[in-house]
């Protein structure tokens, strides 16, 4: 049963396998989750503009693949948030898996002089979206995916150090700072999770502008959007 403070909305009743804190259809008729769909305007905007400028300036193709990756993470996410389907969670979940593969390449090729393919990686991950997607289409199970999302980002982060410890250390700023913004982002994630019902009885008592700001997962797609950009960036 929905929880009381749930509407009816544009879309239906959910049916997807995750709902978050966000009370349904509070903002609008037609969106489901308001703020956790406005909120992914940091994954599509920024890298939007990151592609354009990668285009016009002709660098390599593997920073044009990553911001429109992330692009696509955004508008997925949104269509999930908006409308609480299951074919939209899918268009929000298997890309969060295939752009953590493609910054998982580039960052292994990030040091490479010569115009060539990494064919053994490409196939490595290729074969990793694809056993990741066939299994959770199966499964149906939220935490197989949190779990092999989470091993990607732990590989990208563990990569990320290194390069800038040992390889380009004038580069600790930005890597610190795209790793901390995407920690902050993470640790409001579990807040979210963890302490909803507490959540949803003190927006109660809040008027909604300033409820808005306990919206602690759209302050995840704010913080690891714009993580995520830096780390680009980097």
């Amino acid at each position: 049963m929905a929880p009381a403070a749930d509407r009816e909305g544009y879309w239906g009743p959910p049916t997807s396998t995750l709902e978050w804190c966000e009370e349904n259809y509070a903002v609008s008729y037609y969106i489901a989750e308001f703020w956790n769909t406005v909120s992914n305007l940091i994954f599509i905007l920024p890298p939007i503009y990151g592609a354009i400028q990668t285009y016009k300036e002709g660098l390599e193709k593997r920073y044009l693949a990553a911001y429109l990756c992330l692009t696509a993470v955004g508008l997925g996410s949104w269509c999930f948030h908006m409308t609480l389907k299951y074919e939209m969670q899918l268009l929000d979940e298997l890309p969060m898996i295939y752009s953590c593969c493609v910054f998982v390449y580039c960052l292994y090729e990030c040091f490479k002089y010569k115009n060539t393919v990494n064919y053994p990686l490409l196939f490595l991950l290729i074969t990793y979206s694809f056993v990741v997607s066939i299994v959770y289409l199966n499964l149906k199970e939220p935490v197989f995916h949190q779990i092999m999302y989470g091993t990607l980002v732990s590989i990208i982060v563990l990569r990320s150090v290194y390069i800038v410890l040992w390889v380009y250390p004038w580069l600790r700023g930005l890597g610190y700072t795209s790793l901390t913004v995407f920690l902050m982002g993470f640790f409001l994630w579990n807040v979210d999770n963890i302490f909803c019902d507490k959540l949803r009885a003190l927006r109660e008592k809040m008027p909604p502008v300033v409820g808005a700001v306990t919206q602690f997962h759209a302050w995840w797609h704010i913080l690891t959007g714009l993580g995520s950009y830096l780390h680009i960036l980097l």
